[in-house]
């Protein structure tokens, strides 16, 4: 399944895998939801690991906040990132100028990506 925006380009997605418990990531969602408005062509979901379990399959999220980028069914980055504004911005401004897989990718972001973009990230855009 391919996903693609309105204009035939693939979808970006961000999406910040966290759980509801973890100050550290109630602390930086507003910084990522400040992101999502400052990258309207992106698409900036927020997910909760433990209410979409299922979902997350094998992929076990251990430091929080974790951030999953994909680009249509492709994934670029899956790993934990400082919880700051300014370095999600120049980790969005990298991936996007030179959309490839960061070194070291697990080989499950691609099986994760394509779970969480079936039904979990529409539905949890921010």
């Amino acid at each position: 399944m391919s996903h693609t925006d309105d204009h035939g380009d693939a979808t970006w997605w961000v999406a910040c895998l966290c759980a509801e418990w973890c100050g550290v990531c109630r602390e930086f969602r507003p910084a990522f939801e400040a992101q999502a408005r400052a990258h309207p062509g992106l698409r900036f979901a927020w997910v909760d690991v433990e209410d979409e379990a299922d979902a997350m399959g094998d992929v076990d999220i251990e430091t929080f906040p974790t951030l999953l980028v994909g680009r249509g069914d492709q994934p670029l980055f899956l790993g934990p990132i400082p919880p700051s504004a300014p370095g999600l911005a120049r980790l969005l401004a990298t991936l996007r100028a030179h959309p490839k897989p960061a070194a070291g990718l697990s080989p499950a972001a691609g099986a994760l990506l394509q779970r969480l973009a079936a039904d979990v990230l529409p539905n949890a855009l921010v």
